[in-house]
């Protein structure tokens, strides 16, 4: 067989996507090579751009995710045909609950020969269909000019629509071809202003808010580009903020304001429940961020989100405002000093005294699982204040972690609960440490969880990062346990057999410890974290002294 030269392949279709990806400013992927992909792998170096390789493609797209949510630009992800896309079907789901921008590449099968079923290598029945079934959009293209404005388009969605995950599949012939697409065209379109709502609206909600005694804000996962404005809205306002999981750290959780992400619990819920305006912003009001069906509002109800399709959903709002959070709620601000009620000139309205609605969230925290809640907050407190925490699919996350940790800013609390998948805690984790290394990156998960995903540790070793992992064993699921005796069933399938951690960890090349009594618990995750490189420290919870 003659060999393949550069010349052949110094302008193809998968050099003109990967540059105009890099032209919007991403600089890493995640994926796997493979046979029918490399093309899209061949320009990576020349464009500066780091190839992470994943063990799998599901912790591809966890790590893209952690990536996209340090660095605000969408996670790019590159798998081969047939089984390597759907290996990442389940970050696509994630992808698309969480409302989380997602960019994924594939080769197809080439031109012509869809659907033939002759058993060429990787033959899918339809790729695009498949994945178009949980993703935002999925899309087969027919030549390099189609792939170079499906990127386009995925980045005017992630830019100015909800950002959901988007799929481009490229045919192994068009793939590999030259691209004929002009320099001018791969380069980066100009990003729109950001969408300030409808001014009618806008000042209706003003005049409604500005005649509220008792307003809340609920701050959700669209928010969490509005950091300032939500802060100056809420002391504006003198207005108590409580998050969902995706918006923690809207509001910064040390604010005298803030009631933390802990609107699954009744003693913040109720706080929302009784404002005689409640203000949402980028949030569906989803049961799983709830825990309970749906949110009862007693007053008004003003609501903000990028999609028109959300101002209603699961709470039916008095206004709602489709734009930008960031600009609608400037645009906010400015009619309420125009209102003169609550303007740069008038008294500032008083905060509200939130130490005893605090200690009631806390005690109820505590009333869940109060083993598992006390020694959340033992790693709590060994943290560095500045961490990012990739959490999973564990209840020591989701009992517990997520609502004793307070963190400063948003998307420091890495986690899926909409989705709730199992294996995501340490790629992700992996993504925003290989985005960023100002701030220590930790992962906190169940033995349940980290076996999902335990081949992640081999792609940390090899991308050299300071990384500590922490796992928490509490014997397999046991919560899932626990619904089976509530519910009358002999345990089954729950009560799991174990690796030995530490060992298993060290052998994939982690400095590895297991610790034995809970006042060990701090010291050595501080430690871990302390002394860089891939950390491991395992946690067996019951048998803590």
């Amino acid at each position: 067989m003659e060999a393949v030269t550069d010349e052949q392949y110094a302008d193809t279709a998968g050099r003109a996507v990967l540059e105009t990806i890099r032209a919007y400013g991403v600089t890493t992927v995640f994926g796997i090579p493979g046979t029918h992909n490399l093309e899209l792998y061949r320009p990576l170096a020349e464009l500066g751009m780091r190839a992470v390789t994943n063990r799998h493609e599901q912790g591809a797209g966890y790590g893209a995710d952690g990536w996209a949510q340090q660095t605000g630009l969408p996670g790019v992800v590159i798998t081969t045909s047939g089984p390597g896309l759907q290996n990442a079907m389940s970050a696509i789901g994630t992808a698309f609950c969480e409302s989380r921008p997602l960019l994924v590449l594939s080769p197809g099968v080439a031109l012509g020969a869809e659907f033939r079923d002759v058993g060429t290598l990787h033959e899918t029945k339809d790729a695009t269909a498949m994945v178009a079934a949980i993703a935002e959009w999925s899309r087969r293209v027919t030549s390099a000019a189609e792939a170079v404005d499906a990127v386009h388009d995925a980045f005017a969605l992630f830019r100015t629509g909800r950002p959901r995950p988007v799929h481009i599949e490229i045919p192994l012939d068009v793939l590999e071809g030259a691209a004929g697409v002009p320099a001018a065209a791969r380069a980066a379109r100009p990003a729109p202003a950001p969408e300030p709502g409808d001014p009618e609206a806008v000042a209706t909600a003003a005049a409604l808010i500005a005649r509220a005694s008792s307003p809340v804000i609920v701050a959700g996962g669209g928010s969490t580009g509005a950091v300032a404005e939500v802060t100056a809205l809420a002391e504006r306002l003198g207005a108590p903020v409580v998050t969902t999981l995706n918006g923690k750290g809207v509001l910064d959780e040390t604010h005298p304001l803030s009631l933390g992400s802990n609107l699954r619990i009744a003693s913040a819920r109720e706080v929302a429940e009784t404002a005689d305006v409640l203000i949402v912003l980028g949030s569906k009001l989803g049961e799983a961020e709830l825990w309970v069906p749906r949110l009862e509002a007693g007053g008004a109800v003003v609501r903000v989100d990028i999609s028109a399709a959300q101002l209603h959903k699961n709470l039916e709002a008095s206004v709602g405002i489709v734009g930008d959070t960031a600009a609608v709620v400037a645009g906010l601000l400015a009619a309420l000093d125009a209102e003169g009620s609550a303007g740069a000139d008038a008294a500032p309205r008083a905060w509200p005294e939130l130490d005893a609605r605090r200690a009631a969230i806390a005690a109820e925290v505590h009333g869940i699982l109060p083993e598992t809640v006390e020694l959340a907050e033992r790693i709590a407190g060994a943290l560095p204040e500045d961490a990012i925490v990739a959490g999973d699919s564990s209840q020591i996350v989701y009992l517990a972690l997520a609502n004793v940790l307070r963190q400063s800013r948003p998307h420091s609390l890495l986690y899926t609960p909409t989705y709730a998948t199992l294996g995501y805690g340490l790629p992700a984790a992996i993504g925003a440490r290989v985005a960023q290394t100002e701030r220590p990156v930790v992962t906190v998960i169940g033995d349940g969880a980290l076996m999902f995903c335990v081949n992640e540790f081999v792609t940390a070793i090899e991308q050299r990062l300071d990384l500590t992992v922490v796992c928490v064993d509490n014997g397999g699921y046991a919560e899932i346990r626990q619904n089976e005796v509530d519910r009358g069933i002999q345990p089954i399938g729950v009560d799991l057999v174990q690796p030995d951690w530490a060992a298993l960890a060290a052998a994939f090349g982690a400095s590895a410890q297991r610790v034995g009594r809970a006042e060990e618990v701090a010291p050595t995750i501080a430690a871990a974290i302390a002394a860089g490189g891939v950390q491991f420290v395992h946690v067996p919870q019951t048998a803590l002294g």
